[in-house]
């Protein structure tokens, strides 16, 4: 793509996103059936924090396009060191997470993430707008340009990080309120929610490095903008 193609792609997919952290937040929200839903909000559900996060991400993607055409890169390296951080160690591993672990219950028995009687609210776009498409938009974004990923050190601790502070979250919610975000939890004893928790984060180290590995297949070794030579 060139960059006006890239700079329009990141607008219309920022807008997106804007859209689905208005619109999707607003659904069933004087209805009696969807209380638990928006019982706490956002921030217990894993589906809702990615896609802020993905606009956070595209919204700071689209800045840096437009800074770039009027300023020059060398300007603006704050911003796109913030990009790539973004994108390798949140942005990437989260989205592929989030469809991993939603599609693999669903298909097992939906009950245990997403009943039946949620589609009653939630048409099936607005499903595949959580759940799917949000891996399209960061494997097209993985082949339109290049990353720049932090050592693998760094990388892996800021999303185990944030891996702990959603965990902390969900037993904080479960201790005050003694319900489970997610009904798979209220089928496992605490071994197996320990397993459960274990087995997310290698799932989702796993694929951060999945994301360097195409990164490095499609742009082979980058280096960061600060350890280039002048």
């Amino acid at each position: 793509m060139t960059k006006t193609t890239t700079c329009v792609y990141h607008f219309l997919v920022w807008n997106w996103y804007l859209f689905l952290n208005y619109y999707i937040p607003h659904i069933g929200k004087d209805d009696e059936k969807l209380k638990e839903f928006h019982d706490g909000g956002r921030s217990k559900y894993l589906t809702l924090l990615n896609l802020l996060l993905q606009a956070v991400f595209f919204g700071v993607a689209c800045l840096d396009d437009v800074l770039k055409r009027i300023i020059g890169r060398k300007d603006i390296k704050f911003i796109t060191s913030v990009r790539d951080l973004l994108f390798t160690t949140l942005v990437f591993p989260i989205s592929a997470f989030v469809f991993l672990v939603f599609w693999t219950l669903f298909h097992y028995d939906r009950n245990l993430i997403y009943p039946k009687g949620l589609d009653d609210f939630f048409p099936a776009w607005v499903n595949h707008a959580m759940h799917t498409y949000i891996l399209l938009f960061v494997l097209v974004e993985a082949i339109l340009r290049p990353h720049n990923y932090p050592s693998k050190k760094l990388g892996l601790a800021l999303l185990g990080a944030c891996n702990l502070a959603y965990i902390t979250r969900i037993l904080w919610r479960y201790s005050q309120t003694g319900n489970w975000v997610y009904p798979v939890f209220a089928s496992l004893n605490p071994l197996g929610i320990v397993i459960f928790f274990s087995v997310s984060y290698f799932l989702s180290a796993s694929t951060y490095l999945l994301g360097e590995k195409i990164n490095h297949w499609k742009w082979g070794v980058t280096v960061k903008p600060w350890m280039k030579k002048k």
